[in-house]
């Protein structure tokens, strides 16, 4: 084992996937030569070629289109969108296209594709470049929709999502690509569609994902409480046995994420478990988001993204209620 971060385990496990099947191949603006707009990619053109590792014209719908073509006759594209922002141009060819080829052509195509994108704020970026579009996704039933918050979930996680026949959004979260370190094991696999309880507790369930988590753990040791934290993993199809099992153990949740808060992912958390687990309830759920606003420019961002003070509030509120 060796330690790595977030971006180092992107592209190990690209690295492996490349080497074990000749038929994955890596390309997006920039990803040639370059290793992409955060190296994720870094020395895989090196190794591996030109033909399966190769940067693309600036145009995200092509970058999708050619992707989708390639996967039905054989091929693993992972392809990058430089910007989960910048995805949405090629919004169109993953949701109606590529979520759908199993079901259109009654499961004799398929789409094993896998678009991974930098995702949230936290780095002072510019407009379109922060986005947190993890909803949008889920609610294009045909695709994974995978956001892992540790280098070893971001290692498993993607050689999972490579290997699967059906496509994946795979979201990455920028704002802790290289904030720690931790050891990386090569040889273990998770389950793709399993939540990850990162800490156990009594008193609430928090669920968060993504750069979210170490918010939460930062936030449960400022709190005299048991909290239980529960790593989400996989947004669609979601993982509500880990979480009701959960919540029906402590009888309260919270809920805490970066996109903004009317029609989040949260909500959907919320409502599934209030109800399978009212009866079990001591509070109602509380949701800890961004605000309903367009992500400011990079002055505010502290000012617009969750931190460990409000997780700490939230916290505190269901708690007290």
């Amino acid at each position: 084992m060796s330690k790595m971060n977030i971006i180092e385990a992107v592209n190990a496990a690209l690295h492996d996937e490349m080497e074990a099947d000749e038929n994955v191949i890596a390309y997006g603006e920039d990803v040639g030569e370059d290793g992409g707009v955060f190296r994720a990619t870094k020395e895989l053109q090196e190794e591996f070629g030109e033909k399966r590792c190769f940067s693309s014209p600036l145009a995200e719908s092509g970058i999708a289109g050619t992707a989708i073509g390639m996967s039905m006759y054989g091929f693993r594209p992972v392809v990058e969108m430089q910007f989960s922002g910048f995805s949405y141009l090629a919004f169109y060819q993953i949701k109606e296209h590529a979520s759908r080829m199993r079901i259109r052509s009654r499961g004799d195509y398929t789409a094993p594709l896998t678009v991974r994108a930098p995702y949230g704020g936290g780095i002072n970026a510019l407009e379109h470049h922060q986005e947190s579009p993890e909803t949008f996704y889920a609610h294009s039933q045909g695709l994974h929709v995978v956001i892992p918050s540790t280098p070893q979930d971001t290692y498993s996680l993607l050689r999972k999502s490579i290997q699967l026949d059906d496509p994946v959004v795979f979201l990455e979260p920028k704002k802790t690509y290289r904030a720690f370190k931790e050891e990386v094991d090569r040889e273990k696999e998770v389950e793709l569609e399993k939540a990850r309880v990162a800490k156990e507790g009594d008193d609430v369930t928090l669920v968060a994902w993504g750069a979210m988590v170490p918010v939460a753990e930062e936030a449960v040791e400022e709190v005299d409480a048991s909290v239980e934290i529960i790593d989400l993993r996989t947004i669609y199809p979601t993982d509500f046995e880990t979480v009701t099992e959960s919540v029906e153990k402590t009888g309260r949740a919270m809920v805490l994420h970066e996109a903004p808060k009317s029609g989040g992912f949260g909500a959907e958390i919320a409502s599934r478990i209030q109800e399978e687990s009212i009866l079990k309830m001591e509070a109602p759920v509380e949701r800890v988001t961004a605000p309903d606003v367009p992500y400011p420019l990079y002055t505010l961002e502290d000012y617009y993204m969750p931190n460990v003070e409000r997780a700490v509030n939230g916290l505190e509120s269901v708690l007290k209620f």
